[in-house]
């Protein structure tokens, strides 16, 4: 199949809206530092290992108990205290959505801020078996306000075979002005340790900075759904020679999805769902495993959060999955558009439907709810349809890094099975 041309060009803003953890500082990193100070202490592996040093993949740190456990929180600066945020509080939410809107990752020239919603936050941050502990905060000790954060969720995920007991380390956070105080090594150091006092010793992150040392390194693709808005908030722009008429055609989608019993996800569905899904994620070498209750929290569909969708074939079997959740951007001094609304890419599986026709389905079911662009990796099967889909390859990379656990060889991105928010 030949590929379209290429009749918007992106900027790239998207990759620096998305950092997670790691973020220590916000210059742009492709390279290795030659020095790694906070992370040369943790239990991570270090660039300048040999990829087969390790025969097996395996802990970092010696094993310990929780009675070894540090008991005491880890200090911070004066006149700041550590807190226990509750995210069942809409006060307490709404203080951690205005940290992460201001002072969260945003696009170099100020023109995005990612935008959680409350539904989205207690969704990301409360599936089954949280622990309130590990919304981890930091306040001003004077006034009361909320000025650092990061988050860490129950997960099972499988690397290679092994399957660890982790947390999904989140919304590291620190606000911009107490940047220089070093607050989130602190704060990076207190997560584990609360952790740790759970029995748990291994976590999984990602950055789209380069740290010590990543398992996988995969690239953020974007299909345009809205071209127009896109060029109208500086998202993307129009290509030379292609009018804004024929970049609408190109981009145009069909009205309704295309295969035939594709239908929204309901509670019924979650056994099936969760069979399916964890069949197809057994083929992936780093990938979580999922319980029924795991999966009707991540998938039961709620509009402006996540979108499920499953493809119900004869006598009620369910042959195939996608999804994609949202996450808005306010638009900052545009006079047209104050927001953007951005799909990204869930867990998808195909079965007896092709998955370019499937993911194709996708793009029109986001655009059909709202959705501006499509953000996707090259994780799972992507790499090999992205680009016939009609997404332009974006300039920045998501990054995948294991804490406490080495494997023995890096992982391609077509072996990454995991979606972290």
């Amino acid at each position: 199949m030949s590929c379209p041309p290429e009749p918007v060009e992106q900027d790239g803003l998207a990759e620096r809206l998305r950092a997670a953890l790691g973020a220590l500082t916000m210059e742009d990193d492709s390279q290795p530092k030659q020095n790694y100070a906070f992370w040369g202490t943790q239990p991570v592996a270090q660039f300048g290992e040999q990829p087969a040093s390790a025969v097996e993949d395996g802990p970092i740190d010696t094993p310990k108990t929780v009675e070894e456990v540090r008991k005491e929180p880890y200090g911070l600066p004066q006149n700041f205290e550590w807190v226990t945020c509750n995210i069942d509080n809409d006060a307490e939410l709404k203080e951690i959505y205005e940290l992460l809107s201001a002072h969260y990752v945003e696009d170099d020239d100020n023109m995005f801020r990612f935008a959680y919603s409350k539904e989205f936050l207690r969704w990301a941050l409360q599936p089954p078996g949280f622990k309130a502990v590990w919304h981890c905060g930091v306040r001003v000790s004077s006034t009361g306000r909320l000025v650092a954060f990061i988050s860490g969720i129950p997960a099972t995920i499988r690397v290679n075979g092994n399957t660890l007991s982790t947390v999904e380390i989140n919304f590291l956070c620190v606000h911009k002005k107490l940047r220089h105080k070093r607050l989130a090594p602190v704060l990076i150091k207190e997560i584990t340790r609360r952790v740790n006092q759970h029995d748990i010793w291994q976590a999984v992150y990602t950055a789209g900075l380069l740290l010590p040392k990543p398992v996988a390194e995969c690239q953020y693709w974007h299909r345009s759904l809205n071209p127009k808005k896109l060029i109208g908030v500086g998202f993307s722009r129009l290509a030379p020679r292609m009018t804004m008429a024929r970049t609408l055609k190109l981009y145009k989608l069909p009205d309704v999805p295309q295969t035939p019993g594709l239908r929204q996800m309901e509670a019924k569905d979650v056994p099936q769902v969760t069979q399916l899904l964890n069949s197809y994620l057994a083929g992936y070498s780093i990938a979580p495993h999922m319980s029924e209750e795991e999966v009707a929290h991540w998938l039961a569909f709620q509009t402006d959060v996540i979108y499920s969708y499953v493809v119900e074939g004869p006598g009620g079997k369910l042959t195939d999955l996608l999804s994609f959740y949202t996450l808005p951007s306010s638009v900052i001094g545009n006079e047209q558009y104050d927001s953007l609304k951005a799909a990204y890419m869930f867990y998808t599986v195909p079965g007896a439907t092709p998955l370019p026709q499937l993911m194709n389905d996708a793009l029109t079911l986001a655009h059909s709810t709202g959705h501006d662009v499509f953000n996707a990796l090259d994780i799972f099967e992507n790499g090999k349809i992205l680009k016939d889909l009609k997404f332009g390859i974006g300039d920045g990379k998501l990054r995948y890094y294991l804490f406490n656990w080495r494997v023995a060889q890096d992982i391609t991105p077509n072996k990454v099975g995991l979606v972290m928010l």
